[in-house]
């Protein structure tokens, strides 16, 4: 009997040609029989433990298949129907289950924020407290200057070397709420140690440590707000992370100024007071459903499907996701094995599907768009960081590949904490800045013509996307893209459109695809036309 995975193997070889000349992407439980997907659908729930939601599972694969159709699908009640039509017209219509989650476990990201500006102040005083002052003129001020920069990066050191590439062990073995509730602890524990250090030699050890919980927190909480969010707003939802650093560098600023005049202990304090926000973390993670994607990655449908039933309104839309996620997932670990650890790290620069998503994870900006994300899209209006990592690499590969995302990105930032007081000395604050400025226009070179769309597909899909050649995407990106910008933005033309490069069979709509259709078959007749 012939499985959606099945079909979507032997098919594989003409879905890879389709994406390289057009950017489609197949759904693959189209062509499938009515009758011959309830029955995969059967052989799914009693090989899963899930017969006794058997009804709804295999209404909700059929409607995986016709997603655009639910209101013809006769298989569907009324109250079916309108439970997908509100999902479709609501957008912002989730359960209380599913923010808090997201607003929880990105919290975390308000410790890094605290940080960076508890370590700022704390600069003011904490040299002169440990005998490295930084006093032009004097015999130490090169030794010092670089002493209080490596103190300043020693958490970004951590977590690039260290913290970063425990998330996946840490992920294999306690799940994404258990490695968030470990790194919470350490971000507690480490923050207040920092406060109570006697010598800079402490210091930095301490703050190495606080470098490990944080690279292992920043690899897994984007990732676990990702796997929790529904497609449609999964950027908006995930760019919680970056409205959390701001926050917490808000807290932290506010923090330096009430303990300011607090004397000789306030960079202790200014330091330690770094473990406020993720007390609630470490409280009420455990309390959050774990990742569905996870769980199914563990072969736990049953918990999978209990969380899901907690992160959406109805039990169709529970029933729908999962065996969509299932049959693209089961297709994914049959064309590509994970193998161990060190054979996946080795997969993100050799298979060229997952080199592409590494080297699309490492294009970062950050513009302030949570409520425009899921509508204009990632590479044009977004925050590139962390949480476009979070959804590029398939399941898989994930952690490891967040892991480099992260210890790259961090990295950088301890070259940064390093080197900034001597660049400011060398070169004053307006040549240093404009160093950095230059850097971001050619980062925006790299993203225009790098980072492929993600906004409304889901993790699953994305797969897909990432098959495109890198070549062909930049063809698309200099010969569509730019041209419509420059018609739409610098000549104000209205007319102009934008023909999308990726499609979803029985998905998006064909209307709002019609050009690039009409550009996809002139492709493949014109490859056609050159094997003849």
């Amino acid at each position: 009997m012939a499985t959606p995975v099945d079909a979507f193997k032997e098919d594989r070889q003409h879905v890879e040609f389709r994406q390289q000349v057009a950017g489609k992407i197949e759904n693959p439980l189209l062509g499938i029989s009515r009758e011959q997907l309830r029955r995969d659908v059967e052989v799914f729930a009693r090989e899963k433990g899930l017969e006794e939601h058997l009804p709804v599972l295999q209404k909700g694969a059929i409607l995986a298949q016709n997603p655009l159709d639910y209101d013809m699908l006769p298989e569907l009640t009324a109250e079916d129907r309108t439970a997908i039509r509100w999902e479709h017209e609501h957008k912002w219509s989730h359960p209380w289950t599913l923010y808090l989650t997201i607003i929880l476990c990105s919290m975390g990201a308000c410790v890094q924020g605290w940080d960076q500006t508890g370590s700022n102040a704390a600069n003011l005083s904490f040299p002169q407290a440990f005998g490295i002052a930084e006093i032009a003129g004097t015999a130490n001020y090169q030794r010092n200057t670089w002493l209080v920069g490596l103190i300043n990066s020693a958490p970004y050191l951590g977590s690039a070397f260290v913290g970063c590439w425990l998330s996946a062990p840490l992920n294999n073995y306690a799940g994404r709420r258990g490695t968030i509730f470990i790194t919470a602890l350490i971000l507690i524990i480490t923050p207040i140690c920092s406060g109570l250090t006697q010598t800079w030699e402490q210091l930095f050890v301490v703050r190495l440590l606080l470098g490990f919980g944080m690279g292992a927190k920043g690899s897994t909480v984007p990732i676990f707000a990702a796997e929790n969010a529904p497609t449609q707003i999964r950027g908006a939802l995930v760019m919680g992370w970056q409205l959390w650093t701001a926050c917490g560098i808000f807290l932290g600023y506010v923090a330096n100024v009430a303990v300011a005049d607090t004397g000789k202990i306030s960079w202790r304090l200014q330091l330690g007071s770094a473990f406020i926000p993720a007390v609630p973390l470490a409280c009420g993670i455990l309390f959050c459903p774990e990742s569905p994607r996870w769980l199914m990655g563990k072969n736990r449908y049953p918990a999978a499907y209990r969380s899901l039933l907690r992160l959406r309104h109805h039990e169709l839309q529970a029933a729908r996701d999962i065996y969509y996620v299932h049959v693209q997932l089961e297709a994914e670990m049959a064309l590509k094995a994970g193998g161990n650890y060190f054979t996946r790290f080795r997969d993100l620069f050799t298979i060229p599907r997952i080199r592409r998503a590494t080297l699309a994870s490492r294009q970062v900006f950050a513009f302030p768009a949570v409520f425009t994300i899921d509508t204009f899209g990632r590479s044009i209006r977004s925050a590139k960081g962390l949480y476009h990592s979070a959804e590029v690499f398939p399941l898989s590969h994930r952690e490891a590949g967040m892991g480099w995302a992260v210890a790259t990105c961090l990295f950088w930032a301890a070259i940064l904490s390093m080197t900034f007081p001597s660049m400011l000395a060398a070169m004053s604050p307006t040549g240093a800045f404009c160093f950095y400025a230059g850097l971001n226009v050619i980062a925006f070179c790299l993203l225009f013509l790098f980072l492929p769309e993600t906004k409304q597909r889901t993790l699953e899909e994305l797969d897909q996307v990432f098959s495109v050649p890198t070549s062909r995407f930049m063809s698309y990106q200099v010969k569509e893209t730019l041209p419509y910008w420059i018609k739409r933005y610098v000549f104000f033309k209205k007319e102009a459109v934008l023909e999308p490069l990726f499609i979803v069979e029985g998905v998006d709509d064909p209307h709002a695809v019609r050009g690039n259709r009409r550009f996809a078959d002139d492709r493949v007749d014109e490859v056609d036309e050159k094997k003849a």
